[in-house]
């Protein structure tokens, strides 16, 4: 959300030559409307500038009869994050058409918007981190619908979960003061835990059944999905060799 302005998210348009992260278009009943262009960068990237700028100037291009004007969007972490040599790009970041955003300088977090504070949560150091999640949860539960309280949460969770990858989950859960297992972001990682142990276990009973798997094969079954992985489980009790696994995944992959 820019301003007042209402947008529908595009988000993540990748085409070939096109890796903008997100693509905000105007409502479909306002005429010649304005595009925005957002790129989130936490990492140096001394050619930032030059890509954004072509990559959003091409896409207006192809685009003109829909738009009236571009704007565009790049928050950073903070300012040593932003690309070193700015000096060929001085008229479009003095101008009203570039917006830079450093996180660090928004001011407090807890006085901040809830959606922004959530981004400045990503720069907060870990010793901070535990106390001002656990404020912006309970901030959620007051201030957003019951919908969107729970995207905020998942948000939070999702956040803090990466930020402290050392801990366990209880230790996490413990200084979040919430249960982990009610969240897609727990949901997501015991689901991947899953899968790993699946694929493990049948990669490990393959070869007692069919013979030393080539690596052309195995990668195959690598690729399989969680529920593909359980019906080879249940299958493969009836293979006789390696012709058989073969016919299996060429059904599978059809």
């Amino acid at each position: 959300m820019v301003g007042n302005k209402l947008i529908i998210n595009e988000a993540a348009v990748k085409e070939p030559t096109f890796e903008i992260d997100g693509v905000f278009l105007p409502p479909e009943n306002e005429n010649l409307g304005v595009v925005y262009f957002c790129e989130v960068q936490f990492q140096k990237d001394e050619q930032l500038y030059e890509r954004v700028f072509a990559e959003s100037s091409l896409y207006f291009y192809r685009n003109r009869h829909r738009f009236s004007d571009w704007q565009v969007v790049i928050i950073y972490p903070s300012r040593n994050i932003e690309q070193s040599d700015t000096y060929p790009h001085r008229n479009q970041l003095n101008g009203d058409q570039v917006h830079r955003i450093y996180l660090d300088e928004l001011g407090d977090i807890r006085q901040l918007p809830l959606w922004v504070a959530l981004m400045v949560l990503t720069t907060v150091d870990e010793e901070k981190a535990p106390q001002e999640a656990r404020y912006l949860l309970a901030r959620s539960q007051q201030e957003a619908s019951q919908p969107s309280s729970h995207a905020i949460i998942e948000m939070i969770t999702t956040i803090m979960v990466y930020k402290f990858e050392q801990l366990s989950q209880k230790e996490v859960e413990q200084m979040l003061g919430i249960t982990l297992k009610e969240t897609r972001v727990y949901r997501e990682i015991k689901e991947e835990g899953r899968e790993a142990g699946e694929r493990s276990l049948i990669l490990r009973q393959l070869p007692r059944r069919v013979g030393e798997l080539p690596q052309q094969v195995r990668q195959r079954v690598e690729t399989l999905s969680l529920e593909q992985l359980e019906n080879l489980g249940v299958a493969l009790l009836d293979f006789q060799g390696m012709d058989d696994l073969q016919v299996w995944l060429e059904a599978v992959e059809k």
